[in-house]
């Protein structure tokens, strides 16, 4: 059943640690919580004393009976059988409610170690790895590590268990006591031996468990394509084959856990009947009453529970490991873009500079060779080229999105590997094509970058942006919902949003990444009017594939595969009649005034 596990490797970030180390990491998430720890572990003291100490009181209690029956004793009895019921009880109730209050506290912190580190790593970490499997990491495998910590209460509470026992027959019947440690051995080694079957088949299980949300993720991100294309048959098809795949590999995990009860069960049921055996023989010999041999049995099956439950659950904590291992290793991921230093910029003046730069997202594959470039301050760089040709990604480095391999990039004369990067990027105002808005109003959206705005500030920053005539097309105003993703607003209105949104912030360096390729003409105008004045005065690096974004720009760079092959502004290039006259004639002539009104002409 190898296949099962094909496509559930190991995350290129995943590690393995060994049982210790996994131990000693969660003990050191429990250390804070160390008095409840304690007061839990007495109650759980206390509560297996009296576990223990009923069946005994019980037989004592028919002994008593036997030699004086009266209705007196009897009550007595019945009081102090429900005193020491109640009494565990509330001994319970108390581990129970601090042990709960102590895990839920370490999944907290494991959840908000895991959330923080997933925001601090870079976006190359993204395009490897599906989200749904990192939420997976986050969401479901800390849930399966609570119900294990939950598990290893209840371990402690049976080992004591199991000790008051043992002093209590040993107490009856040393030598059957002694029978019984010997035999007691071979339960706990079948369960080690257990262990590295039920580790290696859990962890399949959690990996297929992300992956079946990884797919649910996708699916639903992309709804609107497969319904665009009419292809929510296909879509099912393969969600039917991952489902069925999780179906096997969940059934494999039930199985293999499920054997080792049987088995264990039946070692116990071959160590009782040796036990019988030889109790009946000092029966017989004298060396042992009958009275005795019953209560050694009574206890015998008080034993065996708890042992087989400890000897069980070391495979059922392989699931507590396996979640834990893979909640580490999320943690534990070593980030690409490292920082040398957290130098705070008293202002950025916006002069960039990439000195011989070398970068791929992959390795063996360059998107950029020792490339050089220099931006001023205050200047406004268009950057053309074909697809591919490394427009996004050097505006990406500038962000420090990804990790270069080779070269110098610096701001302001400063190595951007050595700035701090909260306060770096607090200094740049990104628009993508496709802006991304939060679940909320517009107003919360466009104060997003500057939390402690006030309305006015706000209002303010939306007007400024085609002369705020848009807002009154909105339902609500600035108060109206974008709903997830922005989907109550069209393509044009987010791009709106998100340039309100960098105005208010205000940066010194303004990235826009094709901010006007999916809009229409007229959405476009008010646009380039909010453009001009988020540009006036600021360094900007500008990716269009508009006519207008591109003429306005101080200095047009062409690119072709990582390299600059001209630049200028558009008249001197257009008078060269070299590759960005023929990316004009064949993109962007088209989206000229003057070749429409000739079109027009013409019909």
């Amino acid at each position: 059943m190898g296949f099962l596990f094909d496509g559930l490797d190991a995350e290129e970030y995943d590690r393995t640690y060994s049982d210790g180390a996994l131990v000693r990491r969660i003990l050191g998430y429990f250390r804070p919580q160390a008095r409840k720890m304690l007061i839990a572990a007495a109650m759980i003291a206390g509560t297996a004393a009296l576990d223990a100490g009923i069946p005994i009181f019980v037989a004592h209690s028919l002994d008593w009976v036997d030699a004086d029956r009266s209705l007196r004793l009897i009550v007595l009895l019945a009081i102090g059988l429900a005193a020491l019921g109640s009494l565990s009880w509330v001994l319970n109730l108390v581990r129970q409610t601090l042990s709960s209050q102590a895990v839920g506290d370490v999944v907290l912190q494991m959840r908000q170690d895991a959330v923080d580190s997933v925001l601090q790593r870079d976006l190359s970490f993204y395009d490897q790895f599906p989200s749904g499997k990192i939420v997976s990491r986050v969401n479901s495998d800390t849930a399966a590590f609570s119900q294990v910590m939950t598990l290893t209460m209840e371990l402690v509470s049976r080992v004591l268990l199991v000790v008051f026992i043992v002093g209590y027959l040993a107490t009856i019947s040393l030598a059957l006591t002694a029978i019984l440690l010997l035999l007691a051995p071979f339960i706990v080694g079948t369960a080690l031996a257990f262990r590295a079957i039920a580790r290696r088949t859990i962890t399949a299980s959690r990996r297929m468990n992300a992956e079946v949300s990884a797919h649910i993720a996708e699916t639903v991100s992309g709804i609107g394509v497969a319904k665009t294309f009419r292809q929510e048959p296909a879509i099912y098809a393969e969600f039917l084959d991952v489902n069925r795949r999780s179906l096997l590999v969940n059934r494999r995990t039930r199985y293999t856990f499920s054997s080792i009860f049987p088995l264990l069960n039946l070692m116990a049921g071959i160590g009782t009947a040796a036990l019988v055996y030889s109790g009946g023989l000092q029966v017989r010999g004298g060396g042992l009453t009958a009275g005795e041999w019953f209560l050694f049995l009574q206890g015998l099956a008080s034993f065996w529970f708890p042992l087989t439950s400890i000897a069980s659950f070391w495979s059922q904590f392989q699931l507590g490991l396996a979640a834990g291992e893979r909640v580490f290793a999320l943690i534990d991921a070593e980030p690409r873009v490292v920082q040398t230093d957290n130098v705070r910029l008293p202002a950025i003046s916006g002069a960039i500079a990439f000195q011989d730069v070398n970068f791929a997202y992959r390795e063996g594959e360059p998107v950029l060779s020792n490339f050089t470039l220099h931006i001023r301050p205050g200047e406004t760089v268009a950057l053309v080229g074909h697809t591919g040709s490394g427009k996004s990604s050097i505006a990406k480095l500038v962000a420090r999105f990804y990790e270069f391999q080779a070269g110098r990039i610096t701001i302001d004369g400063v190595d951007i590997r050595a700035l701090d990067l909260a306060d770096y990027r607090a200094r740049l105002g990104i628009v993508t094509q496709a802006p991304f808005l939060f679940d909320g109003t517009v107003r919360e959206n466009i104060r997003y970058g500057r939390p402690e705005a006030s309305d006015d500030e706000v209002l303010a920053a939306a007007r400024r942006v085609g002369g705020g005539d848009w807002i009154a097309s909105l339902p609500q105003g600035l108060d109206s919902t974008v709903g997830e993703r922005g989907a109550s607003l069209s393509m044009g209105q987010r791009q709106l949003v998100a340039l309100a949104r960098v105005l208010l912030q205000d940066p010194a360096i303004c990235i826009l990444d094709e901010a006007t390729a999916s809009i229409d003409p007229l959405t476009e105008t008010l646009i380039q009017e909010g453009l001009d004045e988020v540009l006036a005065g600021r360094t900007s690096i500008v990716i269009a594939h508009r006519l207008s974004t591109v003429r306005n720009a101080d200095r047009i760079i062409v690119l072709r595969k990582g390299a600059i092959i001209e630049e200028g502004d558009h008249e001197t290039l257009m008078a060269r009649g070299g590759h960005y006259a023929e990316l004009y004639n064949t993109y962007f002539r088209h989206q000229s005034l003057d070749y429409i009104e000739g079109g027009r002409r013409a019909a």
